[in-house]
């Protein structure tokens, strides 16, 4: 292996990893600042022009505040859980392609960190794996309210991985491929974007994305009304940051996915009649991919002050009773499509 691949690739991951940091502590001040503007009212103004240094001010009150361990609690599980959370948050995007390959002299460098065959598997391993940090948590802070938000944080995961990975099987059986490298680039016409081909997908998708990153109305886990802070109940600290950064980048990284996976990625329309070089045109493409994941944080984020929380018995009957039915129909129908179209259109 050349050392200078090496180096791409450490490069690629730092610049991905600060990107990702930055965008996640930025999301607590939008999130505050959309708050405010739907409700008529200011949010943080007061630390730098327009509140832009309030994320900084957050994060040193993390670092700079007490660590307690409650006396019950199991100690390495207690450090373990949002340990496994931000860990499982950060290396989920290791797979997305950000965008086409940029030519840097006489090297060919490709913006996706590892181009994996099975990428669409590699992030459902991942996800998956982030709610032990969760249920680590929640079971070592030995209290009653957080043990009952990490066991609804882990029935949820079951309930909507479920209807989330039967939505995924549609889309496969469209593009026949499970890397998102391919599944991206097979999208770069504007009508060639997947949400054509499998709009009950992607709703299907986008609703179980929600409930993976616990977002209202699927905060269930983290209920304040009924289970005083939920999962995270005992902690504080950096280990209470970690766990709130680790929400913020799964949304990120959602955003991500359902854009590449849905809508284009990095394609934008009429990309290849501009007539500009190949590196403007990932340039242009990177920036693209960027502004269609801002919309849809913008989009998770218009949900939380616009919706009220389900109760769990809704939330439970939405994933098991609606969600599930719905993706297995899709895969019927989409099925009946294809061959429709294999049988009369491929001739």
């Amino acid at each position: 292996m050349e050392w200078s691949f090496v180096i791409e690739k450490l490069i690629l991951v730092s610049v991905i990893f600060v990107i990702t940091l930055v965008i996640a502590m930025y999301s607590t001040l939008a999130e505050r600042k959309i708050a405010g503007f739907m409700q008529d009212r200011y949010g943080p103004d007061r630390a730098g022009i327009f509140g832009l240094l309030q994320p900084l001010c957050d994060g040193g009150k993390f670092f700079f505040k007490e660590e307690i361990i409650p006396a019950g609690a199991h100690k390495v599980l207690f450090i373990v859980g949002p340990t496994i959370a931000i860990i499982t948050a950060c290396i989920s995007s290791a797979v997305i392609p950000w965008g086409q390959e940029l030519q840097i002299g006489d090297r060919v460098v490709s913006l996706q960190v590892a181009d994996v065959n099975v990428g669409i598997l590699y992030m459902f391993g991942v996800i998956a794996l982030g709610v032990y940090g969760i249920m680590l948590g929640g079971w070592a802070s030995n209290n009653k309210f957080s043990l009952m938000g990490a066991i609804r944080a882990a029935s949820q995961s079951i309930s909507y991985e479920i209807a989330m990975g039967l939505s995924i099987i549609a889309l496969l059986m469209v593009t026949q491929s499970l890397s998102l490298k391919e599944i991206v680039a097979q999208q770069s016409g504007f009508v060639n974007w997947n949400i054509w081909a499998q709009p009950l997908g992607f709703i299907i998708f986008m609703v179980c994305a929600f409930a993976e990153c616990n977002r209202v109305p699927f905060d269930l886990p983290e209920c304040e009304t009924e289970l005083v802070g939920g999962y995270h109940t005992e902690y504080s600290s950096m280990k209470l940051g970690l766990y709130m950064f680790s929400e913020y980048i799964n949304m990120f990284v959602s955003s991500a996915l359902m854009a590449s996976l849905y809508f284009g990625g990095y394609n934008f329309p009429f990309m290849n009649d501009l007539g500009l070089s190949a590196n403007w045109i990932t340039i242009i493409g990177v920036i693209v991919f960027f502004l269609k994941i801002f919309g849809f944080i913008f989009f998770f984020m218009w949900v939380r002050w616009t919706l009220p929380r389900f109760r769990y018995d809704q939330l439970m009957n939405l994933g098991w009773k609606m969600l599930i039915p719905l993706a297995i129909a899709n895969i019927v129908l989409t099925g009946v499509f294809t061959l429709i179209k294999d049988t009369y259109f491929s001739s």
